[in-house]
């Protein structure tokens, strides 16, 4: 009887130990992002190695950009949102890991070269628009590839999961996509002639154009885009308050940029500015400004009566 009732004991005691295992993933997964960061102290961002000049590792390895400054000011901004220290611990992670490291909360953030979708707002959420872009071709300077009709069986590099990949489909069902794992085998894939143009966001592509040795042996066309689209960051979906920190982040970063206060116009400037990473030119810059502009004044809170 003693043994039996120990073996009854000692299985029941196994028994709430399994069920309180099995409960301890479900209160993590319903944790929100700003309760995980305010328990542990840090931000988790996923962000690219390579999307020049929005976010990419430098000659020592370090994730930098203009979309990694983004992320520093959103660090900043949930420290004080939460009265504490707050690291930001960045990870790189490819277009198609995006999502899913943000809905199995791998990430509590993303930020790159990413764009809105209605596809993609099914499983995430997006913060305001910081930045623009659209799909263009990197080609050989010789290339006639342009228009759509000219894409027609041809050899176009993308990178899967993109709206890269999406424009190029929409733009010419009959193009031949050629995929790849990153934007460093498209482009030596390119140089070597395996396919006849790189599909990527026209910033990125004017970026590698302009710190490329054989610049004069390329272009970046057509002159205007396969499809336009806004820079954001991606969230998990149901976290109000963590998005609200990110889009009060990112209007006062525009609102500061509007004003001319130093330290936004210089965070601007280091990527786009007359001496950035990558100049805007002066149409391209007054896009830019009257984007912000539009976010700012369809924000504004109105007074009560």
């Amino acid at each position: 009887m003693f043994n039996k009732i120990v073996f009854s004991h000692a299985l029941s005691i196994a028994s709430f130990s399994l069920l309180l295992t099995a409960a301890i993933p479900s209160v993590a997964s319903g944790e929100t992002v700003m309760e995980k960061v305010k328990r542990t102290g840090i931000l988790r961002a996923g962000t690219s190695k390579d999307a020049f000049p929005f976010a990419y590792k430098d000659k020592q390895g370090q994730l930098i950009g203009y979309s990694v400054d983004m992320l520093n000011l959103i660090q900043q901004g949930l420290e004080k949102e939460l009265g504490q220290k707050v690291q930001l611990e960045l990870v790189a992670l490819s277009p198609a890991e995006r999502i899913p490291n943000i809905v199995n909360r791998k990430v509590d953030i993303v930020c790159d070269a990413s764009s809105f979708t209605w596809e993609r707002n099914k499983s995430v959420d997006f913060s305001f628009s910081y930045g623009a872009s659209g799909t263009k071709l990197l080609v050989k300077k010789a290339s006639n590839l342009g228009e759509p009709l000219s894409l027609i069986g041809k050899r176009i590099g993308v990178l899967a999961k993109t709206t890269n990949e999406k424009a190029i489909k929409r733009a010419q069902p009959q193009a031949k996509l050629i995929y790849f794992l990153d934007r460093a085998q498209a482009y030596t894939a390119l140089q070597q002639g395996k396919i006849d143009a790189f599909a990527d966001d026209g910033i990125l592509l004017e970026a590698w154009l302009g710190n490329n040795q054989n610049l004069n042996n390329f272009k970046v066309v057509p002159d205007y885009p396969y499809s336009k689209e806004g820079i954001a960051c991606m969230v998990p979906e149901n976290n109000s308050d963590f998005l609200d920190t990110v889009n009060f982040t990112f209007y006062g970063f525009m609102q500061g940029f509007i004003d001319n206060e130093t330290r936004y116009v210089t965070i601007f400037d280091r990527w786009f500015g007359a001496r950035g990473a990558i100049p805007l030119n002066r149409d391209l810059r007054e896009l830019t400004i009257e984007t912000m502009r539009l976010v700012i004044d369809s924000h504004q809170d109105i007074p009560e009566n």
